[in-house]
């Protein structure tokens, strides 16, 4: 008993170096720019954008294969720290500010056909077949592909409801730019 207990211990140690050596002297670099850009989006892994989340958006905008103004959520201040990152120039004109949403199911119209609870990235909705569904909003990003599958229309996306833990203070405006006068002498 004891022979088979030091033995598997002494081949897992051994198979872990080995692990470990093989980590650090196979490992392929990638591209730090990947790893740059992917800092700057928001991180909600949505998929608005049309990728399966932040890391292949950023591996398409690294490779020129995407635009700036791809980030729905990041709206306007992500596509131009994108643009100045990878030194490109950006209309902000044609990008939408939006605020952030999230699903809510009208309960008197959901059949509970499942098809939001399949679309969904990231598993905010909470029912199953044939029974009203519910959305937790903590989970849920705002990507809308629950609304684009609901045959009966019952999903409708909502702005966020300030709380005591989400409420923040408005950023100031910008102050107003006064002709200088010139000094009386």
């Amino acid at each position: 008993m004891l022979t088979a207990i030091a033995v598997l211990t002494g081949l897992g140690v051994v198979l872990g170096i080995l692990l470990g050596v093989a980590a650090k002297y196979l490992s392929v670099e990638g591209n730090p720019l990947v790893k740059e850009i992917e800092d700057l989006l928001p991180g909600s892994q949505c998929g608005q954008c049309g990728f399966p989340g932040c890391g292949p958006a950023a591996e398409a905008l690294a490779n020129g294969k995407a635009p700036v103004t791809l980030c729905p959520p990041g709206g306007k201040a992500v596509a131009s720290k994108l643009a100045a990152k990878l030194g490109v120039s950006v209309d902000l004109g044609e990008v939408e500010e939006k605020q952030p949403m999230v699903a809510f199911v009208n309960e008197s119209l959901c059949i509970g056909c499942t098809r939001c609870f399949q679309q969904c990235p990231t598993d905010a909705f909470v029912g199953a077949p044939k029974h009203v569904h519910a959305v937790f909003g903590d989970i849920c990003t705002g990507c809308g592909k629950c609304v684009e599958v609901c045959p009966t229309e019952c999903i409708e996306m909502r702005p966020i409801q300030s709380t005591v833990q989400t409420w923040h203070w408005p950023k100031p405006a910008e102050p107003a730019k006064t002709a200088q006068s010139e000094p009386v002498t």
